[in-house]
């Protein structure tokens, strides 16, 4: 207990920027749900408070995802009713817990850096022109969206033109303003004193904001209306508060509907989980490991309780976790501290909220977006060289141009085929010799591991030995070698005779001259072309 307020200074203060972060998000994505906006910060409390609790992460925050709003959107009216929608969250919070015990978090561990590097990049490229609209005063997608295709009926990149119909001066000069403090704050304030490192600067820009949008007046041309603020639902007593809380539906326990949604919940959050756990790692200064498997049971406790109070589902989330590393979170206490944020202000402080401008909050992601993709990670991602570049460089261009998952997976195959290309080079080492008395003499030396994978490389090279060459394979190296390669050497060997070809088999057993089976030699029962 200690350990977790041992940074409690700096905790604090990096948990005021990831509130302010997490408020219109929550808001955004339930409301991009089809969800009523309460649930969206209910599964943002639960996502800070009880998952940020159980977490072996230090720094991931987690809370509702816009990778599933187009999912929930869609659960909730295939299942009619939201209660119906809450029972199927529950059971996709038990299934998170299944895979917890069984060790299914290893996962996260076979995604490669190029690829995790390329969806942090891209999510910040995305941030920033997904936030330049609402830095303009043009709110028609919601906060939040990582999507590619809005639910506006625009784009990412369609929105930046359309934005031009209505711009408003008051979040423009809002959104400058606040940019240049933020800018300050960070460059030079926060170096000439202490007070400024534990002062947040955007906890400065949204006073700031709540000071303008309070002393403008309303006939002003820099006024700002109300449908560009935050939106908090504000009840009106505590009974109507208490309202806002929903349950599950647990009579639809037997609607084969509701385990299909809560079985594609659960995959596709603890996949999202996964990766952001991957990417929350990359970017701690101090590159410790998270659990996998420790944060499935934490992701599955917290959506199980989501779920029976009416809140939407919960999985770690970049954006807030990077706004978390950014403003120098160390420990999870930050994270916790977020949530516990947002329930008192929804609670004491709806309608101070409700007077944020979002072009303020924008300014915010926009440094937080800068930082995740700055020009200086893709000049190193270049000098790494093809293999790391090119998964990174798709990756990047997939998720801005479909989603997150989609991007990864894109990302993947092309780190896939670089795997293959390098295993096909890597199979083995050929050396020859010739001489004009004994003819051609080559040595081939064959790799650690032999699969299916180096079946190719290894038969091209076969295929290419002249008639009455001598031939030394070493297999000293080998610990494993598949049956596809042990059938190649067999069939090779079969035919070597036809064509003069002497084989001596060096191995850690001894020297073999005119093996008549490797299948046998390598411990088969009988030789693979037996039949």
């Amino acid at each position: 207990m200690k350990s977790l307020f041992k940074h409690a200074g700096k905790d604090l203060s990096a948990s005021i920027v990831v509130f302010f972060v997490a408020l219109p998000l929550c808001l955004g994505i339930a409301l991009a749900s089809g969800a009523p906006l309460f649930s969206g910060l209910i599964a943002g409390i639960v996502g800070g408070i009880v998952v940020g609790y159980l977490s072996g992460s230090s720094l991931g925050v987690s809370g509702p995802a816009a990778g599933l709003a187009v999912i929930v959107l869609t659960a909730i009216g295939t299942l009619g009713t939201f209660e119906n929608f809450l029972l199927a969250v529950v059971i996709a919070g038990i299934i998170q817990l299944l895979f917890a015990v069984l060790k299914a978090g290893v996962i996260g561990y076979y995604f490669p850096s190029a690829v995790i590097k390329g969806m942090l990049a891209a999510i910040g490229i995305i941030i920033v022109l997904k936030q330049i609209p609402h830095a303009l005063g043009h709110d028609s997608d919601y906060e939040g969206d990582l999507n590619f295709l809005q639910p506006d009926g625009e784009n990412t990149l369609s929105a930046l033109t359309a934005m031009m119909e209505s711009l408003t001066p008051g979040a423009i000069f809002l959104s400058l303003i606040s940019l240049a403090i933020l800018i300050l704050w960070d460059k030079v304030l926060t170096k000439k004193s202490k007070v400024f490192q534990l002062f947040p600067g955007p906890l400065a820009v949204v006073i700031f904001g709540l000071l303008f949008q309070s002393l403008i007046p309303e006939s002003s041309f820099l006024f700002i209306d109300s449908s560009k603020l935050v939106n908090v639902p504000i009840p009106e007593n505590v009974s109507m508060f208490i309202g806002q809380f929903s349950m599950p539906n647990f009579e639809a326990i037997t609607d084969i509907n509701v385990w299909t949604v809560a079985f594609t919940l659960a995959v596709v959050a603890s996949l999202e989980t996964l990766l952001s756990v991957e990417a929350a790692d990359k970017l701690d200064p101090e590159k410790r490991v998270t659990p996998t498997n420790r944060e499935l049971f934490a992701q599955g406790v917290g959506n199980v309780l989501s779920g029976l109070i009416g809140g939407l589902p919960v999985t770690q989330v970049i954006v807030r976790s990077s706004a978390n590393v950014q403003s120098g979170g160390k420990t999870k206490l930050s994270a916790i501290l977020h949530g516990f944020f947002l329930l008192i202000a929804v609670i004491l402080i709806p309608t101070l909220l409700n007077k944020i401008p979002l072009a303020v909050l924008a300014a915010i992601l926009l440094v937080v977006g800068y930082k995740l993709a700055k020009p200086a990670l893709f000049k190193t991602m270049f000098r790494l060289g093809k293999s790391q570049f090119i998964p990174f460089i798709v990756t990047v261009i997939g998720v801005v141009f479909t989603d997150i998952l989609v991007g990864i997976g894109l990302g993947m195959l092309v780190a896939m085929m670089f795997i293959l290309i390098e295993n096909y080079r890597n199979s083995h080492f050929l050396h020859i010799e010739k001489d004009a008395d004994k003819g051609s003499h080559m040595t081939m030396t064959l790799a650690e591991e032999l699969s299916f994978l180096n079946k190719g490389a290894i038969l091209k090279e076969l295929s290419r030995i002249p008639e009455g060459t001598h031939l030394e394979l070493d297999v000293r190296k080998t610990i494993r070698m598949n049956y596809d390669v042990i059938e190649i050497l067999e069939d090779f060997s079969s035919k070597a005779k036809e064509r003069n070809i002497r084989i001596k088999l060096i191995s850690n057993k001894g020297v073999v001259e005119n093996l008549n089976s490797f299948s046998a030699f390598f411990g088969l029962t009988e030789p693979l072309n037996s039949h």
